[in-house]
């Protein structure tokens, strides 16, 4: 008599899973620092640690290319691409724009359950904040402002407000690192005025509070960028 087949290890992986685990992993890594700038990432290495075939590596590589975040030198390695810091002007102009529009917006076009999804998040960062968790500052922030961005209703704006905020999350960081992960309370509070500008309808305030708080954060980075590179880069506005 034939044995019964083991389906555990029949199952087929669903196409594309597994380049989509490689991606996600890769990527949490890379924009919370955990694999710092400039890294080398061999695809035999990256094959080995997650058990699979060279293929959803290459795949994964592919996708975090195309965001920025690795880059495919000329001799055809990939390493973890840099953080270019003579970038970062335009970088700051196009995020505090975005923080005043996508704002403005959410008062205008939010409905009730955009406002249920603004308040946890909120909460979730009021938390993080609390307990010095730095990276669950950085992401509970970036889920905040991108649930804002949501509400306004355009994907246009919420499509580039989330990719600055994921682009901006190792420079953050980098930031929170220099205090100790111990984020002014300040923060807290400017979110929590927000939130109730949204709730009251108010665009121009939303735009206001937006605007400052955006150049808030772009001035005490650029701060700490001047204080720790030693390459006299410009960081200030052009």
């Amino acid at each position: 008599m034939t044995a019964p087949e083991d389906k555990s290890e029949t199952v087929a992986r669903p196409r594309g899973s597994g380049a989509q685990t490689i991606y996600e992993r890769l990527r949490q890594s890379i924009l919370e620092l955990a694999i710092e700038p400039g890294s080398a990432l061999d695809e035999v290495g990256l094959s080995e640690e997650f058990g699979m075939s060279r293929t959803p590596v290459r795949e994964a590589l592919v996708r975090l290319a195309a965001e920025g975040l690795v880059t495919t030198l000329p001799n055809r390695n990939t390493i973890v691409s840099p953080i270019d810091f003579t970038q970062l002007p335009v970088y700051f102009e196009a995020l505090t724009l975005m923080y005043r529009v996508t704002t403005r917006s959410a008062a205008i076009h939010h409905t009730a359950e955009d406002l249920i999804a603004i308040r946890s998040q909120q909460a979730a960062f009021s938390e993080a904040v609390t307990r010095r968790d730095a990276l669950g500052m950085i992401g509970a922030n970036r889920d905040f402002h991108v649930a804002i961005a949501q509400a306004g209703g355009n994907p246009y704006f919420s499509g580039l407000f989330t990719r600055l905020l994921d682009e901006g999350r190792r420079i953050l960081r980098l930031y929170y690192s220099s205090f100790d992960d111990r984020l002014p309370r300040q923060y807290v509070d400017e979110h929590e005025a927000i939130v109730d500008a949204i709730a009251a309808r108010d665009p121009d305030l939303c735009e206001e509070l937006g605007a400052v708080h955006g150049a808030q954060i772009v001035q005490q980075i650029q701060s700490y960028l001047v204080r720790t590179t030693a390459s006299g880069i410009r960081l200030e506005d052009r």
